[in-house]
């Protein structure tokens, strides 16, 4: 595929220092011909350097001629590379100084894997005697004026309030903006109200979150990743910009990737998750299970769907003890599906419930499965389950790195 101009140098360069084509001098000659068949590039590739205007500020950026179009000019620094395997290219231009809590230091360490623009940014998470929260931001003064995150994990009750006073902190350090990170919004589960006295601890951590300080340039954004319940998102207030992304762009790359991609249906333990997924994967076919009450029991039964033959994913935005995962997959070998593989947003998976899932090694689809995966939205349960098939982890890195740059 030959490669594609970037999009600042289609239009003339605004720099007086470059305003003719003398100033773009290869370091190895190569001459220009209208039949494409003829090798142009004779010894390695020319390489010049172009300044030119983006974003009210001058940029300098190396460039070399494509092989196979040289009239054609790329990009090499890694800071303007566009992926193109990305729905949305995205352009690390904005730096970002990124804090993390202990939890997610491996995650954080990925995301600023993407990009030169996401600079890490450490945090002393210390305890006094009586085990209250003894914290200090590193270099407070040198981030005024700067992008700031924070990347969260609210895994329990115990690290939320340390957190939190470090997130209320951050944006009045006279930072430019604050974005909070929190890729599993952990009381997601806990929004209904069935009986008078039913207290929805989502809807008191949204109100929370929305009291963030404002930083100069406005409110706090906040990112999380396929939040339990859609209604939750009208949970939070106007002083806070909440960005619900997804893992199903990333699972479906998995997909595409497998040896019998062509195979695969989609299965939904329920119809909740049906109604939240089913238009990112309408192009596979799908399957719908539903729950159904027998006496005391609630048991999983088939709704709609052909899984035989096929190689089933089940998808859903989280799991903890497992239970309806496992009657969904017994239910559907039962129906002749030929493999069964599984995909969470948030693998929560308390009380090392993980442990009941195990990998099919030897063609039973009822007793194991093919493929786990779960991202590192939650990062202790990564760390159990890593290297333990069926589990297989896709990493938020880049969906995480994309978002600092909104």
């Amino acid at each position: 595929m030959a490669a594609t101009p970037h999009r600042h140098l289609l239009q003339p360069c605004k720099n007086p220092a470059i305003s003719s084509s003398e100033t773009l001098k290869p370091s190895s000659s190569f001459s220009l011909s209208s039949n494409p068949s003829i090798p142009l590039i004779r010894r390695r590739l020319p390489t010049f350097r172009c300044d030119f205007q983006n974003r009210r500020k001058w940029m300098n950026v190396d460039h070399h001629i494509s092989k196979l179009n040289p009239i054609q000019i790329v990009p090499n620094s890694r800071r303007f590379q566009m992926s193109s395997n990305q729905e949305n290219s995205v352009e690390f231009s904005k730096k970002v100084c990124l804090f993390y809590c202990p939890e997610t230091k491996a995650l954080a360490e990925r995301i600023a894997a993407q990009s030169d623009a996401i600079q890490l940014r450490s945090i002393s998470w210390r305890t006094f005697e009586d085990g209250f929260p003894n914290l200090f931001i590193s270099n407070a003064q040198g981030i005024r004026g700067k992008h700031v995150a924070f990347l969260a994990s609210f895994s329990s009750p115990g690290v939320i309030f340390e957190q939190l006073s470090v997130i209320y902190a951050l944006p009045k350090l006279f930072v430019a903006s604050f974005k909070l990170v929190l890729p599993f919004f952990p009381t997601g589960t806990s929004e209904r109200m069935e009986d008078e006295g039913d207290v929805a601890t989502a809807f008191t951590l949204a109100r929370i979150l929305s009291n963030i300080p404002i930083s100069r340039e406005g409110p706090t954004s906040l990112v999380t990743f396929d939040i339990h319940a859609l209604q939750e998102r009208f949970y939070f207030g106007d002083n806070i910009l909440p960005c619900f992304e997804s893992g199903i762009p990333l699972l479906k790359k998995k997909l595409q990737q497998l040896p019998d991609s062509d195979n695969i249906t989609i299965a939904f333990p329920d119809d909740g998750a049906w109604k939240r997924f089913h238009k990112q994967l309408q192009h596979f076919p799908m399957i719908v299970c539903a729950k159904v009450r027998e006496g005391d029991q609630r048991i999983v039964r088939l709704k709609e769907g052909d899984p035989t033959g096929r190689h089933v994913v089940i998808v859903d935005d989280l799991v903890q003890s497992g239970g309806t995962l496992i009657e969904c997959q017994k239910v559907l070998a039962a129906h002749g599906a030929a493999k069964v593989s599984a995909y969470v947003t948030h693998g929560i998976f308390p009380n090392k419930s993980w442990e009941r899932f195990k990998p099919d090694t030897a063609g039973c689809p009822e007793e194991g499965m093919t493929h786990f995966w779960i991202t590192d939205s939650c990062p202790l349960t990564v760390k159990m389950v890593k290297n333990r098939p069926p589990f297989e982890v896709i990493s938020l890195a880049g969906s995480i790195a994309a978002a600092l740059q909104i």
